[in-house]
């Protein structure tokens, strides 16, 4: 696609790398399960939802330049919607969301919407 695309796509990867086995690094010194609460599964979604928004922002950048912000709005509940089929079920299950489930999706979550949101900062500044 471009280099900001790539080079995106290659740093969150990294980004989520390094989290992913710090995750597991402290579930494994806390002696907890490290693979349950479809931990994995949140890694992958979020990082694909994360290029699947930057992408699209990325196509449509010059043909819906002042609607950028409210795809990029789009894309976030696009990504609650996820959570809801995906995810929810499987967390209610028990009639309540552990700290172990809320943390498999949230951090993986909040880490591509963080660097999904300070790399579209830098990259729309670059474009007026």
């Amino acid at each position: 696609m471009n280099s900001a695309f790539t080079k995106f796509s290659i740093r969150l990867f990294f980004i989520l790398s390094l989290l992913f086995a710090v995750h597991i690094l402290v579930l494994k010194v806390l002696k907890l399960n490290l693979f349950e609460n479809k931990i994995i599964l949140a890694y992958i979604v979020n990082y694909a939802f994360a290029i699947l928004v930057f992408g699209a922002l990325f196509i449509l950048r010059t043909k819906f330049k002042e609607q950028l912000g409210f795809i990029f709005l789009a894309g976030s509940l696009l990504k609650f919607v996820m959570f809801f089929i995906l995810f929810y079920p499987h967390y209610k299950a028990d009639q309540t969301i552990s700290k172990l489930e809320f943390a498999a999706f949230f951090l993986p979550y909040v880490i591509c919407l963080t660097f999904e949101t300070i790399s579209l900062v830098k990259w729309l500044n670059k474009l007026d």
